[in-house]
């Protein structure tokens, strides 16, 4: 402030380091409570989180050993745990429907192939003891490859099936007419029909053009016409109609005036192998059905059935017009196609 002269003013800084001190203390103490609490409380929820994924853990231990029916455990909090336990066991229940249908279809083949290949046997047995002109080896050669063309029909029908299910079945995609191509199935099973003294009415207003493989929905419509002759007693009668439905669909309706589903067996006449007790007595392996639901499925369509014991059954196939609409509902997982049974 002059020559030679400084002065300093100064204030105590006390107080405030007072409060520092204290506010070290009091924020080191509080911060040591909260570490604790939230570390007691972090492992309280990890374990709770967790106890869901040790019960799956658990689960997946016990299905290793051959126990296919345990389930992961489902708590009510609807959690994400909770949620993939469920989403688990539903694969675990379709796992199980696919084991199970594969056991019976295995034991199902098991019994179809046995009777051919005992009748071959038999017969060649049969021959090599009793025959004593070239006449009668050439009746077992002919009966072999009769009961040979039957395996291999059998087999290749089971391949179709199971490549149309999967999805790698080749299809010839092109216009296919179903109202023309219902007339033709009609005129090549009408000597069959007459035969039985059965009438085939046939209502295909116009062309019903969709896109699909021809030669599959040949064999498609061919299996449920000839299911409705085999059932459909003399003097009955068949009615198929073919007409446009809105949203671009073509339905097809087989309807027949034949011996009818029981309703215990409606549910399950689509499968493999599977006959009705009332359909034992006819010639048949049980395909027939299941190879149509294939056929329809591969094509994006569905086909269900409804039938009365002794008043006739009808099975009802819907097939889309587009292509594209198929590839379109293949590429949602919400889009199922929908299918019932079998008798024949």
């Amino acid at each position: 402030i002059g020559p030679g002269i400084i002065m300093q003013l100064g204030q105590s800084l006390s107080p405030q380091m007072e409060l520092i001190r204290a506010f070290q203390r009091i924020f080191g103490a509080t911060m040591a409570v909260v570490i604790g609490l939230a570390a007691l409380i972090g492992w309280f929820l990890a374990r709770r989180a967790l106890s869901g994924v040790g019960g799956s853990a658990q689960t997946a231990r016990r299905i290793t050993q051959g126990d296919l029916a345990v389930r992961a455990p489902v708590s009510r909090r609807d959690d994400e745990i909770d949620q993939l336990a469920g989403n688990i066991n539903h694969m675990l229940d379709r796992m199980l429907e696919l084991i199970t249908g594969i056991r019976e279809m295995s034991d199902n083949i098991a019994h179809d192939l046995k009777s051919p290949v005992t009748r071959i046997r038999g017969l060649a047995e049969v021959t090599l003891t009793t025959a004593e002109h070239r006449e009668d080896y050439e009746t077992m050669a002919a009966s072999t490859i009769e009961e040979c063309d039957r395996l291999l029909d059998m087999i290749n029908t089971m391949l179709v099936i199971s490549r149309a299910e999967a999805g790698v079945q080749a299809l010839q995609w092109q216009n296919v007419d179903l109202a023309g191509l219902v007339r033709d199935a009609g005129r090549l099973f009408e000597t069959i029909a007459r035969d039985k003294d059965i009438e085939v009415s046939i209502t295909a207003s116009g062309s019903q053009a969709i896109n699909g493989d021809a030669r599959m929905l040949q064999r498609m419509v061919a299996n449920l016409l000839d299911n409705a002759i085999r059932y459909t007693p003399r003097g009955g009668r068949i009615d198929i109609a073919v007409q446009s439905m809105p949203a671009g669909v073509v339905t097809m309706v087989f309807e027949d005036t034949g011996i009818g589903i029981h309703e215990k067996d409606l549910a399950r006449i689509f499968e493999r192998f599977y006959r009705c007790d009332r359909s034992r007595s006819q010639s048949g392996t049980g395909l027939g059905l299941s190879l149509a639901q294939a056929i329809v499925h591969a094509h994006g369509g569905s086909i269900t059935a409804s039938s009365q014991t002794g008043q006739g059954s009808a099975f009802t196939v819907r097939l889309p017009r587009n292509r594209d609409k198929i590839e379109e509902d293949a590429t949602d997982p919400t889009t199922r196609a929908d299918g019932r049974g079998e008798t024949g």
